[in-house]
This record gives structure tokens, sequence and C-alpha cells, in this order.
């Protein structure tokens, strides 16, 4: 995503130099998203973009494995050769944890890629048995497709509630009856020991009989590839960009989920493995290339998720100092969570109100500071809530 919308945004923003795209895959380039759905349940085929490539002159190298740069020779090191540039654009996404010892064993899943997506639909078209590693956004994405197609689904998470990562137990906690209510098994406290063929082994010597094992327990930043490079990175391998997405090094830049960036609306460097990042991080990536002068990149981190007949948005970034305000019954259909810092909306969870999403957002790039009386009540546009 990152990468295709920087070839976009510079054509869009009048680059007419050449553009080349360096990709893995050997699939013309893919939206994501469609392949935890659509993709997954047989409704959908692919997902590629709608885009002219060729077009808008547009360079597409396809199967083509980048494994290494040499900054201070402009250059970037392939299996086939050498492939030189004047600026370069790292957009290499970020790649799922593996669990140990689980590689190479008959009928273990991850859900990543569209070959990964592909090698699925098979299971879900045949209502097998499944196990799915971890209760985060795409062990919950991967449940719901895989309860929709009428398969048996267990789901197994190391940590006490479903979300451990993302949102503090209060918030989390009504999520885990999604599980029980699409006739999805949640099993909490409960960490693998192994994967064998046919099955799971929990540390508790229970063992959990599959057809077939889906991890989704994180990813991280891909960014092997760049070992003594020169390229700073951080604490979580990720690349160290600036607030115009420029690498420590010179007409080097780095976009969607392998990079972070100062936020100097929340004070700290921010990692966001979202869509949304991958779509906007570009425009300021090829403004800076044109030699335009764009404002700092600072946005309001969103994405979305659909589990369980529920459409899940959440937009800005919260942390356990933050005031948590809850609008509406979590134990009903729609509800909202909102963290207010020093009076002004943080950010807003939204599970089936999209209106209170759409306005929190808003609210946040304005900074605004609210009523929490008012947030509080689910009746009251947050719109309504600004203080005068």
């Amino acid at each position: 995503m990152a990468g295709v919308q920087t070839a976009v945004a510079l054509r869009e923003q009048g680059f007419a130099g050449a553009v080349t795209l360096i990709g893995a895959e050997p699939h013309p380039p893919y939206d994501r998203p469609p392949l935890s759905k659509a993709v997954l349940l047989g409704k959908a085929e692919g997902s590629a973009f709608d885009i002219d490539f060729e077009a808008l002159g547009i360079e597409l190298r396809l199967g083509r494995e980048v494994t290494g740069v040499r900054p201070a020779d402009h250059a970037l090191d392939t299996a086939s050769g050498p492939v030189p540039y004047d600026t370069l654009v790292i957009a290499t996404g970020a790649e799922p944890v593996l669990l140990p010892n689980a590689a190479g064993i008959p009928g273990v899943h991850l859900l990543r890629t569209l070959d990964d997506a592909e090698r699925l639909r098979p299971v879900l078209a045949g209502q097998r048995r499944v196990v799915v590693v971890g209760a985060g956004w795409i062990g919950a994405e991967f449940a719901t497709a895989a309860r929709e197609a009428g398969c048996s689904v267990t789901v197994v998470e190391a940590a006490e509630r479903p979300l451990a990562g993302a949102l503090p137990a209060e918030v989390a906690a009504p999520m885990a009856a999604w599980y029980a209510d699409s006739g999805a098994e949640l099993r909490v406290h409960a960490r693998v020991e192994r994967v064998e063929p046919g099955g799971v082994l929990l540390a508790d010597g229970t063992r959990l009989p599959a057809d077939a094992v889906v991890v989704g327990i994180g990813a991280r930043p891909a960014t092997d590839w760049l070992a003594d490079s020169g390229i700073a990175l951080g604490a979580h391998r990720e690349i160290l960009a600036d607030d115009h997405l420029r690498t420590s090094e010179p007409d080097v830049y780095a976009v969607g989920d392998c990079s972070s960036f100062p936020s100097g609306r929340y004070g700290e460097r921010l990692l966001v493995h979202h869509w949304d990042n991958a779509l906007q991080g570009p425009r300021t990536v090829a403004a800076n290339i044109i030699g335009e002068t764009p404002s700092a990149y600072d946005p309001v981190p969103y994405f979305w998720s659909e589990q369980f007949g529920r459409f899940v948005q959440f937009a800005g970034h919260h942390t356990a100092d933050d005031e948590l305000v809850w609008r509406g019954d979590p134990s009903g259909a729609a509800w909202s969570v909102c963290w207010l810092r020093q009076g002004a909306l943080a950010a807003v969870l939204a599970v089936g109100r999209p209106r209170d999403l759409a306005q929190g957002r808003k609210l946040i790039e304005a900074g605004v500071r609210l009523d929490p009386g008012l947030v509080a009540d689910p009746a009251v546009p947050l719109k309504k809530a600004v203080l005068p």
C-alpha cells in the first residue's frame, strides 16, 4: 500500500522522472484488508489495485527481492544485480511474528499475503477444525471469517484477555464475549508449548486437535535486510524517520509499517501498523521529493476492524494516564470509549457508532477541550461536548 501510494502520489504531484516500484511478491500490487474478508471466504479472487501503472509511467519489477542498500553508492542490492537510485523510498511494511519451532509443520498458516489467504481458502471451504493462536486484531478477523464459513474455531491467547497489547482490560473485557456469541471458543492464559502435526499442545498439557493452525501473534517491521546499511533503526527494529519521513541517510525516505515518526501531537514517537498510515504518509514523501516543503507528518492514527458482526473503529493514541470515559453500555451492540488528556480528546474507540468516530477524529485534530459529562452521554453528539 505505502509503496504503491508513493509512486502514484509522485505522479499526481507532478514528478516527471523515472519511478520504479520493486516488490518481492510476484503478484501485481494489491490491497491487504480484503485478504481476511472477501478473499479468504472465496467471495473475491484477489484485491489488485485498480491502477494503470503503465499509463502513469511507473515501472513494476515484481518477484524481485532486495537484499541490501548502500546509501553511499545510491544503490540497492538484489539477487539479479544492483539497482541505482537518485531517491529511495523504503516501504517494506511488516512481517508476521512466527511461533518458535512451527516452521515446516503441516497445517500451520499465517495470514499476511495473498498467497497466505489462498492457502487458507480450502480450510474454510472445508469447514475444518481451526486453532487460532493470538486474540489480536488479525486473530479476531480470521476467527470471524472461519465461523462464518462454518469452521470449528478455538482461539488461544497467552494474555488474560483479547487485544491485551492494544486496549486496557476494562475496554477489552466486553469483547471477550463476542467470541462465545459467534460460536468460537476463546481460551485466555493459554500459552502454546508447541505446534504438532494435527494440533496444538498448550503449556498446561492440554492438546487441541486441529486441521489447521493459524498464527496471529503480531508483526514486526521488515527491516532485516537493512543490516550494515547505516540507516538508523529503533527499539522495535523500525526505521527511525523524522517528521518529514526522512531517514538518517540522505535521499532515503521510509513510510508505512516499517518506520516510526515523531508525533508533535502526542509528544512521542509512533510506530503505526495500519492501512491509513500507509495511505497518508506517501503524500508527505512525494511532496518532499518534488521539492515542496510540506508540514510535518503528524496524522491522527486510524484503523478499523470487522469482527463477529461488529464494525470497530479507532482513532488517535492513548496511554494509561489518560482519562477513560465510556459512551453507552458495552454489553450492547453499539458503544464508544473516549480517552481525554488534559481535557482534550486523545483517542476514541467506536463499536457500531461511526458518527462518534468521525466527529472524534476531527476533535482530536482540532485539539479542543471537552466536557467529560457530555462526553459520557451517548445521546449527546461528541461535537456538542466542546467547551466554550
